[in-house]
């Protein structure tokens, strides 16, 4: 995997994916505790039908207001980095480096210091219904494009979300999914994703990892 310096705060610092202008990389964030298949699964759909040179995962560092927070992100890391065998996706942890809490933050900070790059925000249907209580939510609709994958059947939820019903003239059918990356924003796209059956709820319920 290769990595770029960039300047924060006047310095270089090294340790961030590269991207070149014209690059399309789709953000993928969560707390990926624990990372599994299914993550992997949904990047390289991302990777294919949205046509992305990269996905990144934002693997997000713990909250310490939460009395029970994720497992370290030094182990999160180290279990996505193990699981990840695909070229074209890459395991960051810009959040941490970068001290951003927000999304809104982040994607502000990327582009800054990717000029040229175009960034696609990528999240599942149960963030699309509740993204109106996101920090800036609207912000981020109207600066990126925003790809939603989800499990066939779960349409609903983002027909009847209040930033579908707000952006849903600039809703791309899926059939035009490949064009999104390159959509001037706000642009968004509802794709059905078969999903594998699993998540990180359930792994952690089977006690398969202990934060």
């Amino acid at each position: 995997m290769l990595w770029q310096e960039t300047t924060i705060r006047g310095r270089q610092v090294q340790g961030y994916p590269i991207a070149r202008p014209g690059m399309t990389v789709g953000l993928f964030g969560g707390s990926f505790d624990p990372p599994h298949e299914g993550h992997v699964h949904v990047s390289r759909e991302a990777l294919k039908r949205f046509r992305l040179d990269r996905v990144w995962w934002l693997v997000s560092p713990g909250n310490p207001l939460k009395r029970h927070g994720p497992a370290t992100l030094e182990r999160r890391m180290a279990a996505a980095g193990a699981l990840v065998t695909h070229p074209r996706i890459e395991v960051t942890d810009i959040e941490a480096r970068i001290g951003t809490r927000y999304t809104a933050e982040t994607i502000e900070w990327l582009l800054a210091h990717y000029p040229g790059v175009r960034f696609v925000w990528l999240m599942g249907a149960d963030n699309l219904a509740g993204f109106d209580h996101w920090q800036r939510w609207d912000w981020i609709m109207r600066t990126v494009p925003v790809g939603v994958l989800a499990r066939p059947g779960q349409r609903i939820s983002a027909r009847t979300s209040k930033a579908a019903q707000i952006f849903g003239a600039f809703r791309l059918p899926a059939s035009d999914a490949t064009r999104l990356a390159h959509a001037d924003p706000p642009a968004w796209c509802f794709l059905n994703v078969p999903m594998i059956d699993v998540s990180s709820s359930e792994i952690r319920a089977r006690g398969e990892w202990v934060a």
